[in-house]
C-alpha cells in the first residue's frame, strides 16, 4: 500500500527520515535546508521518532557529532547546504575515511560570494572527490525514495561509505509536489536493524578510530578506501532493484529519455531534467531526433552506463550547474570527456554552464543547446569553448 502526499522536497526527505527513525540526528539551520530539520524536529517533538536530536552550534559541529555517533555504532544523519557543507569540509573527509555509513541530505545552493541563497550545484561539486556517494534528485518523489534507500546502500558491508542525497534548493526544497510514500513498517523492514561489525562502544572488541597515520601506512589505507568505492555501484543497482519491487518505482544509475533513435542529447542532473524532457518532447514533435541522459548517481561515476547511453549519438551537450574555474568547462563535462578518452565511443561533447545562483533555466535555453549541437553532429567536432545559457549580454 502506498499513500499520496503533497509536500515540499524538504518535507519529503524529512518524511523518509521519520520512517527511518535514525538513532542520532545532528541539526544546524542553513537556508534552504532549514525547513527539512524543522519538519523532522516536529516529528521529534510529537513523539513520532525516538531519535536523539542534537542541536549544535555550527555545521562543523553537526558533522563532528554525526561522525562521533556513527563511530559509536549509531545510525546517524545530518543535513546541510552550500556554505554549511563548506564549513564541514574537514569532517566530511574524516567521515568517509573512517568508512562511516552516514546519510546526509544536501539542499543544493550556490556558494558565496557574492552571497546567494539559491540553487546551483557548486556545493556538492566541491565535495565530489571526498569519498561520499552522491545521489541527485529530480523531484520530491526522488528525494523521498533516495533518502529511504540510502541507508541500505551505505550500511552494506561491501560499501560502508557515507552518502549525500541532493535536491535543488528552493526549486525542489520549497515547492509543493505530489509524491507517494510506502508504509512505515515496509520502510523499517526494507532498511532493517543496523548492526555494525565494529564500533567504539563495543568494549569486548576495542578498536581505534582516527589515529595518526603517517607515511608508513596512510597510502595503503587510502588505497583501501579507493577499493571500497569500486564495490558501490553494483550494490546501488541491487538496492534500486529491490526497492522497485516494494514501491513500483524503478531507478537506475542514470535515466535515459527518448534515446532509442536519438542523434543528439543533453546530459543533466537534478530538477533541470524535468524541464529538459519537455524540451525534448517539443523538438521531437518537430521531427528532431533528440534525447536526454540524466545522471542520478554522480559518485561513484557511472562510466559504463553513460558510455552505453552515448554510443550511438552524433553529438552530446553536458549542462553543468557549476563552474570549474581555471580549466575547460564544468565538472560533469570534465568527467564525461575523461571517460570517452580511450573508450570505443567517439562523440563530440559541448559544455554549457547554466542556472548559477538560481537563474531560471527554460525551454528556450535547452532548445538552444540542442541547436548548437547540430554543427558538432555534422562535423564530428566540438569546440573546447565553454558556453553559457541564459547569461545577459
Amino acid at each position: 500500500m502506498s499513500k499520496v502526499m503533497a509536500a515540499s522536497g524538504n518535507e519529503a526527505a524529512a518524511e523518509a527520515m521519520r520512517q527511518i527513525n535514525p538513532d542520532v540526528v545532528a541539526a544546524y539551520p542553513i537556508t534552504p535546508q532549514t525547513e527539512l530539520m524543522h519538519k523532522f524536529a516536529e516529528y521529534y517533538s510529537d513523539g513520532l521518532v525516538d531519535t536523539e536530536l542534537i542541536l549544535v552550534e555550527s555545521e562543523h559541529s553537526a558533522m563532528s557529532a554525526t561522525v562521533g555517533a556513527a563511530a559509536a555504532g549509531a545510525r546517524s544523519m545530518t543535513a546541510t547546504a552550500a556554505n554549511g557543507l563548506a564549513l564541514m569540509w574537514e569532517i566530511v573527509y574524516i567521515a568517509s575515511s573512517l568508512r562511516l555509513p552516514i546519510v546526509m541530505p544536501v539542499i543544493n545552493r550556490a556558494l558565496s560570494g557574492p552571497i546567494n541563497i539559491h540553487c546551483d550545484h557548486s556545493d556538492t561539486m566541491g565535495t565530489r572527490d571526498s569519498g561520499w556517494i552522491q545521489i541527485f534528485s529530480e523531484s520530491a518523489q526522488e528525494a523521498y525514495d533516495n533518502t529511504a534507500m540510502a541507508f541500505r546502500i551505505t550500511e552494506n558491508k561491501k560499501v560502508l561509505t557515507p552518502a549525500m542525497v541532493t535536491l535543488d534548493g528552493f526549486i525542489l526544497s520549497h515547492t509543493l509536489e505530489r509524491f507517494e510514500i510506502i508504509e512505515d513498517q515496509q520502510v523499517k523492514d526494507f532498511i532493517g536493524e543496523y548492526q555494525p561489525e565494529r564500533y567504539l562502544l563495543d568494549v569486548d572488541n576495542p578498536i581505534t578510530m582516527g589515529p595518526l597515520d603517517l607515511q608508513d601506512y596512510y597510502f595503503e589505507h587510502k588505497r583501501q578506501q579507493y577499493e571500497g568505492m569500486s564495490h558501490v555501484l553494483p550494490v546501488i543497482e541491487s538496492v534500486f532493484a529491490e526497492y522497485a519491487k516494494l514501491s513500483g518505482r524503478k531507478y537506475g544509475l542514470i535515466e535515459t529519455y527518448k534515446m532509442d533513435d536519438a542523434e543528439r542529447a543533453v546530459i543533466v542532473m537534478g530538477s533541470t531534467a524535468g524541464t529538459a524532457k519537455v524540451a525534448v518532447d517539443q523538438l521531437r514533435q518537430n521531427g528532431e531526433k533528440v534525447g536526454l541522459i540524466k545522471i542520478r548517481v554522480y559518485r561513484p561515476f557511472p562510466a559504463a552506463a553513460l558510455l552505453d547511453a552515448m554510443k550511438d549519438l552524433k553529438a552530446v551537450a553536458v549542462l553543468d550547474r557549476a563552474m570549474s574555474l581555471g580549466t575547460y568547462g564544468g565538472p560533469v563535462y570534465g568527467d564525461i570527456r575523461s571517460i570517452l578518452y580511450g573508450s570505443n565511443v567517439s562523440v563530440p561533447v559541448m559544455n554549457f554552464i547554466y542556472g548559477l545562483g538560481g537563474r531560471d533555466v527554460d525551454l528556450e535555453q535547452i532548445s538552444h543547446a540542442f541547436e548548437e549541437l547540430k554543427q558538432a553532429a555534422k562535423t564530428g567536432k566540438a569546440p573546447l569553448e565553454t558556453k553559457f545559457l541564459g547569461l545577459r549580454d
